[in-house]
């Protein structure tokens, strides 16, 4: 009965997609629902940006392990990154009217930055949107008591979100997260109240956190602690703010107001909601503890099924179905956004300038679909052979933008001195910095994203400040933030 309700979910989700395709004319429409999106689906699209496997299953039972200091990096700094990006990149992002984040780097300085900058922020996507699939893959193996294995549930888990995302893009998109978000939210706090009363209630639950000293956020008095806590959080509030998928759900408001105060309600929301799941998680503890610390405990990747397999054995149908439910709308949602974005970037900043720059409207459609699927495949291959967990998965995306594609972002927006040759050196430097770092000294004091960000930093100022060589001196008015531009 289970996995016959969930089936039935899919298809609703599924034919709520077919639905909202019908809206898409044009690329402005796939790409960032026409401008259109009112408040209360902008909230919902911003929230399910984030809200996605990783939040359920991964931050969840890494909270378990580590206490709230080993998730600095989510909820706290994907949050971060929403709120940052609400206050001090919407407005200018709205006013610029562009199809995607690839576009500012071709205004701002030429087309060589936008084809690099967009190479990376594409592969950037490869691990993040790979977590979903595992978690789908976990979802679907467990329905099944393992009768579909993790590999055919990934695979199937990335045809249903090619199937809907495919057609209707943006517009399916923001359809899907308003209905996925009402699910995720009254199916997370019913399991929330349940598990909760069986653990002892709430008080019992926010004790035993604290004995177990979940809830100590800070970090030990060592340097070294400090300094690999502030990365993590550095890695995803800053490194993310140069996403295409951040990026889409600032422009696909229906004005500029709606765009700031939707992203900052909706990464507010998320860092509220986000500790659902870890009081879901300390309260699994409480119900089975010799069961949960086993299986933290032991090497390997299993303690991210911890929930779905309480929830299995303890609770009673309709809860497994709200849970369900739930996570399946948690990942459904991030997905599908994690599949357009790099889509859109792909598309529009690296295929086509390499095609000479004009393109006619149905044939960029038909290349945005085409795209889609050779993505989706991308990263069906990336989740069946990666061994990292879902929160390392998220982690690790976002150190690519952030070494690459932040730096050019913002200096390109707030220091008009900026040039296109101190954009180049900056991504070339931030790569190559993190990518030494990386194979030679991935443990070192100061981590390699953040050696790779200083690099990048360098070579901007360094670059824009030398002789100019190549590239020309950038257009700092085509990207102002004023009206009229």
């Amino acid at each position: 009965m289970l996995t016959f309700l969930v089936l039935v979910y899919l298809a609703v989700t599924v034919g709520i997609g077919l639905y909202a395709a019908q809206r898409v004319k044009n690329a402005r429409d796939y790409l960032v629902a026409g401008r259109s999106l009112p408040l209360y689906m902008n909230i919902a699209t911003v929230f399910a940006t984030w809200f996605g496997a990783e939040t359920v299953l991964a931050v969840s039972s890494t909270f378990l392990r580590d206490g709230l200091r080993g998730v600095v990096a989510d909820p706290f700094g994907a949050a971060f990154c929403l709120i940052i990006v609400a206050l001090v990149f919407a407005r200018p992002f709205y006013r610029m009217e562009l199809l995607t984040i690839g576009d500012f780097y071709r205004k701002r300085f030429n087309r060589t930055v936008e084809i690099a900058t967009g190479v990376a922020i594409t592969l950037s996507y490869l691990g993040w949107t790979s977590a979903q699939m595992v978690a789908l893959g976990i979802v679907f193996n467990t329905l099944s008591g393992g009768a579909i294995t993790l590999a055919q549930g990934i695979v199937l888990g990335a045809g249903v979100v090619l199937v809907y995302t495919l057609f209707g893009g943006m517009w399916s998109v923001a359809f899907t997260d308003l209905f996925q978000t009402v699910i995720i939210v009254l199916g997370l706090l019913y399991i929330a109240w349940l598990l909760g009363a069986m653990a002892g209630g709430f008080g019992a639950v926010f004790d035993a956190a604290v004995s177990e000293g979940k809830l100590e956020f800070w970090p030990k008095a060592q340097l070294r602690d400090w300094i690999a806590f502030v990365a993590a959080w550095a890695t995803m509030a800053i490194g993310s703010i140069a996403q295409q998928d951040v990026f889409q759900r600032v422009t696909s408001a229906k004005d500029e107001r709606t765009a700031m105060r939707g992203t900052l309600i909706g990464g507010s929301f998320y860092l509220v909601f986000a500790f659902v799941p870890m009081f879901i998680a300390v309260s699994a503890l409480l119900v089975e503890p010799e069961k949960v610390r086993a299986v933290l405990a032991e090497e390997g990747l299993d303690f991210q099924l911890i929930l779905p397999q309480l929830i299995l054995a303890r609770t009673p149908l309709f809860a497994q179905v709200m849970f369900f439910g739930a996570l399946l709308s948690a990942i459904l949602s991030t997905a599908s956004g994690a599949l357009l974005a790099p889509t859109a970037v792909f598309t529009e900043n690296v295929l086509r300038p390499l095609m000479g720059g004009r393109v006619p409207e149905k044939q960029m459609l038909m290349m945005l679909r085409m795209v889609l699927v050779i993505f989706a495949l991308c990263v069906m291959m990336f989740a069946l052979n990666s061994e990292s967990s879902m929160f390392q998965m998220v982690q690790n995306a976002y150190k690519v933008t952030l070494v690459a594609a932040f730096t050019p972002l913002a200096f390109g927006l707030f220091w008009r001195r900026s040039t296109p040759q101190g954009a180049m050196m900056s991504i070339v430097l931030g790569l190559t910095a993190w990518g030494i770092m990386e194979l030679s000294a991935p443990d070192a004091l100061l981590p390699p994203q953040i050696v790779g960000l200083g690099a990048a930093i360098f070579g901007m100022i360094a670059g824009s400040l030398a002789p100019q060589i190549a590239g020309g001196h950038g257009h700092p008015d085509a990207v102002s933030g004023r009206r009229g531009h």
